[in-house]
């Protein structure tokens, strides 16, 4: 009888270590997934600026469909005259996901 408890002691413990590995495997898969979605996205949205017209700011591009409850926002600092660097940062629930960097020259 003795052995059964302490079996069915040990399964538990085992148990409860595999599901909160599960759930911690789960978690960063999730976080890796929402990284790469918003690393995507503001490359599209630095892509899409560096095609304008060199300006002294940016509107934020518009977020397509597919990254809903992503939003972005984009930040121009002059250099120099003809120099600017442009930042566009994307934000999840609240949090910045990623934020990149990128140079725009006037031509």
């Amino acid at each position: 009888m003795i052995e059964a408890v302490i079996a069915l002691a040990l399964l538990g413990i085992f148990g409860a270590t595999f599901l909160g590995a599960l759930g911690t495997s789960s978690s960063a898969r999730l976080i890796a997934d929402e990284h790469s979605s918003g690393l995507i996205l503001a490359e599209s949205q630095i892509e899409y600026l560096r095609e304008l017209p060199y300006a002294s700011s940016y509107d934020a591009p518009p977020v397509p469909d597919e990254y809903a409850g992503y939003t972005t926002t984009v930040e121009v600092e002059t250099l120099r005259n003809s120099l600017q660097k442009i930042t566009v940062s994307v934000l999840r629930r609240g949090r910045e996901v990623v934020s990149l960097e990128s140079y725009k020259v006037s031509r």
